[in-house]
């Protein structure tokens, strides 16, 4: 498989990306990887890149997203943060990608058992965490369920993980109320912007 050009990225449709990512991610699952050469697509790319896609990850080592949806040199931006949540610099880093780049996809990907998120469950004070835990907070009271306290922490994983869902779901609308330029492109049909969940114990991607 070789390196994304200019002209299959001015063929792509963010339809296309998301297609493009199932499938990378169906490959994953079943490990059988892409055949493509990385030391080629080096050179390939040495004069420019032309990904088709922006994924914005938690920093957990287990959810690399150029793995988790087998993709190559030059195939995906990747932005990565504990809690997958958008500020300034990231919006920036995604218009970038999208207006002067040439993506046609933003994916938010949480993921199951995260452990921003059971820091925030917990409420978990600590250092320039506590300014990150901050950020992922408004999820946890956002979901009411379970009611009763002593299950709403990092014991809980079903609390977890629905914390999880929910950051994802906040992600996507701070995306759009705090970037006119990115909204504005998702409005016209230049790109997409969907949110997704991976899953720790299988490997798959569930988009929502």
């Amino acid at each position: 498989m070789k390196a994304h050009t200019a002209e299959t990225q001015a063929t792509m449709t963010p339809e296309k990306a998301i297609d493009f990512l199932k499938e990378g991610n169906q490959r994953f699952q079943a490990n059988l990887k892409a055949n493509r050469n990385l030391l080629e697509q080096v050179n390939d790319t040495k004069d420019g890149q032309f990904p088709f896609a922006t994924i914005l990850s938690c920093i957990d080592s287990r959810v690399s997203a150029e793995l988790v949806f087998d993709q190559g040199l030059g195939d995906i931006f990747s932005v990565r943060i504990a809690g997958n949540f958008v500020n300034q610099d990231i919006l920036g880093s995604m218009e970038f990608a999208c207006k002067l780049a040439g993506t046609k996809a933003i994916v938010v990907l949480g993921h199951t058992s995260c452990g921003a998120v059971k820091g925030a469950c917990d409420h978990a004070r600590m250092g320039n965490l506590t300014a990150l835990i901050n950020k992922i907070e408004p999820a946890v009271f956002a979901v009411k369920e379970p009611k009763e306290e002593e299950k709403r922490n990092s014991k809980n994983l079903e609390f977890v993980d629905a914390v999880s869902k929910k950051n994802v779901e906040l992600t996507l609308e701070n995306i759009r109320s705090q970037s006119v330029i990115l909204k504005e492109m998702e409005e016209k049909g230049e790109i997409k912007i969907v949110g997704a969940m991976y899953d720790i114990a299988s490997g798959e991607v569930e988009f929502y």
